[in-house]
């Protein structure tokens, strides 16, 4: 016997045992059922009485172990067990609902939401997250999109109270007839409250616990509250969550702009997002998107015509994963937020504003683009470039290039590659004789000279790039000519140790080796540390460089913010003096090249050995720009590949394009 026939079986035995019994006796009852089956009986007389012998029978049945006895000790038996499967089937009841959470929980329920990054003009970065997933309000998803869900889920979902009774006698009836159990049944209602509410096993328990929770969600909520609340929290396959994840992921757009046939084929992968995959099985994904779309004509949700023209729609090839815009920036931006905010970062829903403008990140990454390409048309493949662009007054990083192609290599040469920065490190030697009370203007010699090698015997004889010495000369030539013999004597004048702790006092945080090489650039260092330490020597002040400008949550109230606080290092007479010399390298020196700007500028080229390494570091009165250019093997970029040949026109690129992606009023 079915489930079904015991409980029925179960309920008329138990309706029986609670009728009131008549005032007849038991014996009474049975002969009135007697006489029910043989008709009423005459007496002698024509009256109408009691059958003939009818006490004889009454006797006989009363003196044995018939009916009568069977009456009383059956039902008893009777009465009992429907009691003990009443007492059990409540308390079954009773046991599957004492722990159902509190409905109103969903107002606080909060789905794991993306974070996004902006950049400080408002333009999209990157999404953050480890389910894909960005809320969005129901009012805000159109009609088309909602249609095609409940077309497909739950046509009777404005007429029911949250379980469609007509639904579930459909689908036992499929049931039935398919032998299988094959039909569900489930309101969208039910499927919201299991995906928030309840674990995902196949339980009597838990069908139950569905249902009683499903009645209250719509005892509580609008029912477009409850369809919002589905959209946002079903599951899509390839890692979106959510109505606007999916639709940024399937289709490259938002949920507002999807038509009938892209709805219709998101309405079709919740029940199987890998069988009905558009991208691994497209044949039964657009044989799905059929049966949705002639669901929703049923439904009268769209027209034939409009039916029609939807079948005809291709469906999508490839899914939209979202590349980072400005990739070395914002994997960096990533990991120093992870250590901040750990998991929450990607499920949190937070909304981050950075510094990177996205008109400049362009700007620099089209000029390393073509500065490579120019430079490979030259010597062999495999050159690397970086740049790094801050502001000189609050240390916002601007724009990052960290190489070539993120997406094949993340290694951040803006940050993470220690380079020889040859020349480029010889304004903190200057910087230094400056503090001393040397100006620009007082001289220097530049003659052959030898100092104490690093093995006795051996002594080190600097020269000059081009092997000629030009006697004495002030400052500012030498600075502007790159004199290698004139710096090192002003090395050695001035102090290999003050050296290093003034380049410690402008941000160089690399291991610095306390001989007089170091004049020369020869201790590693980043590119990120040099851009910072001359955006001292622009503004005499240090400001640290940071990546964001504010955290917001989900909310939108602040998490965090960068309060820039600029520390006085030099003075003003001092910092001037280091724009005159640095004024100099661009007007007389070794980066003529970048008058063609026809705009004030500083800056100092920086070449190594065998032109392993090509520098150029320069600022105008907003941007600090440092550009490197070198392989990662650390082998040449190519025959005087020099800084002023390799990486100045990249600078000068930039910076040529640099203020036409800003309006006047918002110069950085």
């Amino acid at each position: 016997m079915s489930a079904g026939a015991v409980l029925t079986h179960t309920l008329l035995v138990v309706g029986s045992a609670l009728s009131p019994p008549g005032p007849e006796a038991a014996g009474v009852r049975y002969n009135r059922y007697a006489m029910s089956q043989f008709g009423p009986t005459q007496d002698h007389n024509g009256q109408d009485g009691q059958r003939k012998g009818y006490p004889e029978t009454r006797e006989r049945r009363s003196s044995g172990p018939g009916p009568s006895l069977f009456s009383q000790a059956g039902w008893k038996i009777a009465f009992l067990a429907a009691a003990v499967l009443l007492g059990s089937a409540g308390g079954f009841l009773y046991w599957s609902v004492t722990d159902l959470p509190a409905i109103k929980s969903l107002e606080e329920y909060s789905p794991v939401q993306s974070t996004l990054v902006y950049s400080s003009d408002g333009a999209l970065l990157a999404e953050l997250y480890l389910e894909r997933r960005t809320f969005v309000p129901y009012y805000k998803i159109p009609g088309r999109v909602k249609n095609a869900f409940i077309a497909t889920e739950d046509v009777r979902f404005y007429s029911h109270p949250g379980i469609d009774f007509i639904g579930i006698l459909r689908a036992l009836y499929q049931d039935v007839r398919t032998r299988s159990i094959a039909q569900g049944g489930s309101t969208i209602t039910q499927q919201l409250a299991k995906m928030v509410f309840l674990k995902p096993e196949r339980s009597l328990k838990r069908k139950i616990k569905e249902a009683v929770i499903s009645i209250q969600i719509e005892k509580t909520y609008t029912k477009d509250e409850i369809l919002g609340l589905y959209l946002n929290q079903a599951y899509f396959g390839t890692r979106a969550y959510g109505i606007e994840a999916a639709a940024q992921t399937y289709f490259g757009k938002s949920s507002a702009e999807l038509t009938i046939a892209e709805a219709a084929t998101l309405a079709s992968l919740p029940k199987a997002p890998t069988l009905y995959s558009p991208f691994r099985n497209p044949q039964r994904s657009r044989e799905r998107r059929a049966t949705v779309l002639k669901l929703m004509l049923d439904a009268n949700f769209i027209t034939r015509a409009q039916y029609d023209n939807a079948m005809q729609e291709p469906l999508p090839k490839v899914p939209h994963f979202r590349k980072y815009e400005a990739p070395y920036f914002v994997e960096m931006l990533r990991q120093e937020l992870e250590a901040r905010y750990d998991k929450e970062l990607y499920t949190a829903g937070y909304r981050i504003y950075a510094t990177l403008d996205s008109r400049l990140q362009k700007t620099a990454e089209e000029a390393v683009s073509h500065g490579i390409a120019a430079i490979e048309k030259r010597t062999k493949k495999g050159v690397q470039a970086a740049l790094i662009a801050l502001d000189i007054n609050t240390g916002r990083i601007r724009a990052m290039v960290g190489g070539s192609d993120f997406w094949i290599n993340q290694f951040n040469r803006a940050t993470q590659a220690l380079r020889q920065p040859g020349s480029s490190f010889k304004p903190f030697v200057y910087l230094t004789a400056i503090e001393q009370g040397i100006r620009a203007n007082d001289t220097v010699l530049d003659a052959p000279v030898s100092f104490r090698g690093a093995q006795p015997g051996h002594p080190w004889t600097p020269k000059n790039y081009d092997g000629k010495y030009h006697g004495a000369v002030t400052l500012e030539t030498a600075l502007a000519k790159s004199l290698n013999v004139a710096t090192v004597r002003l090395a050695d004048k001035v102090g290999v140790r003050n050296i290093i702790e003034t380049a410690r006092k402008l941000g160089i945080k690399s291991v610095l080796q306390p001989y007089l090489p170091i004049a020369l650039g020869a201790s590693d260092v980043t590119l990120m540390e040099m851009v910072s330490a001359y955006g001292v020597l622009a503004s005499g002040a240090y400001t640290a460089p940071h990546l964001y400008d504010s955290v917001l949550d989900k909310d939108r109230a602040l998490l965090a913010e960068t309060k820039v606080e600029a520390s006085d290092l030099i003075s003003q007479e001092e910092s001037q003096e280091m724009r005159t010399l640095l004024h100099a390298v661009v007007e007389e020196g070794t980066a003529q090249r970048a008058k063609e700007l026809k705009k004030t500028l500083y800056g100092k080229t920086g070449t190594t050995n065998n032109y392993t390494d090509a520098w150029f570091i320069g600022f105008d009165d907003a941007l600090v720009v440092g550009v490197w250019v070198g392989r990662d093997n650390h082998t040449p970029i190519g025959s005087r590949e020099t800084g002023a040949r390799a990486a100045l026109p990249i600078w000068i690129e930039f910076m040529k394009k640099a203020p036409l992606q800003i309006p006047s009023n918002q110069n950085p």
